[in-house]
């Protein structure tokens, strides 16, 4: 993973942002990948999929279910669209799809606030202390539980 700089994109050029890497990946962006996208964007703090479940059901008018949910948020895993705070069972937009890192999030006991920051030397560091111990890392996720600046 190089150091670089990206470009952090926010509502609907976050939507095109997205829509374009998930189908540079071969997949559709379908009417439902995009209510999905949309709602999963609209929160604040990390979402589970049964609030998205819920948020897209207000406005769809019909109720969708939160295993179908669950599916498309797989696939923005995979895609990149999409990051999943494990300790939390949720997920959050990701506001650089177009751009690879590991995940590093900073989680708020207090709140809930959680923030995706990105440290290749960090990831890079965590990945070679895998491969010394025999691993093959593939996806490391580091969460650092605490205080945000507002809470502390």
């Amino acid at each position: 993973m190089a150091d670089h700089l990206h470009h952090e994109h926010h509502g609907a050029d976050l939507a095109s942002a997205a829509q374009a890497t998930l189908e540079r990946s071969g997949e559709q962006w379908t009417a439902m990948r995009a209510s999905i996208f949309q709602a999963l964007s609209s929160f604040d703090k990390p979402a589970s999929a049964y609030d998205i479940a819920d948020a897209v059901s207000k406005i769809e008018g019909r109720r969708v279910a939160a295993n179908s949910v669950y599916r498309i948020l797989d696939l923005f895993v995979t895609a990149n669209l999409a990051r999943r705070v494990e300790s939390a069972n949720a997920y959050i937009a990701n506001a650089h799809p177009d751009c690879l890192h590991d995940c590093i999030f900073l989680v708020c006991d207090h709140c809930g606030q959680t923030v995706h920051i990105d440290d290749d030397k960090l990831s890079r560091g965590v990945r070679s202390a895998a491969v010394a111990a025999g691993f093959a890392p593939e996806r490391p996720v580091i969460e650092v539980r605490g205080k945000c600046a507002d809470c502390a």
